[in-house]
């Protein structure tokens, strides 16, 4: 198997734990795909958390098809949130390249273990 064969199963197996937790848990996939990107690829932390930004996009649309042929998502329920989010996101991506990466990788760690925590005890 060639050095680039290897890398791109590499990014399949990345994105498709991406895509199974955003599957099951309607986000998520950043998850995986950060820690992945930084440390099975060796990618650089800031350009880590920018593609996973962009990995979000469709495979949340994936998502969001699956779940509105199932009968199971309310777009207009949910509409004030993707205002809210494009907002946040706007925002958030002016001021991602003035945050130091010391602090985006504490304040993702405790995101994940806040999430873990609220998981463990809300069950």
């Amino acid at each position: 198997m060639k050095i680039a064969t290897r890398k791109n199963v590499k990014y399949a197996v990345t994105g498709a734990l991406a895509g199974a937790a955003n599957g099951f848990f309607g986000s998520g996939g950043g998850l995986f795909v950060v820690p992945l990107l930084t440390r099975w690829l060796h990618m650089e932390q800031r350009r880590a958390f920018a593609t996973s930004v962009a990995i979000i996009l469709p495979l949340s649309a994936v998502s969001l098809i699956v779940f509105l042929f199932r009968g199971t998502m309310d777009f207009f329920y949910a509409l004030p949130f993707l205002l809210g989010g494009l907002t946040g996101g706007l925002i958030s991506g002016r001021v991602f390249g003035k945050v130091p990466v010391t602090f985006l990788r504490r304040l993702f760690g405790l995101l994940i273990i806040y999430g873990g925590i609220r998981a463990v005890l809300l069950l």
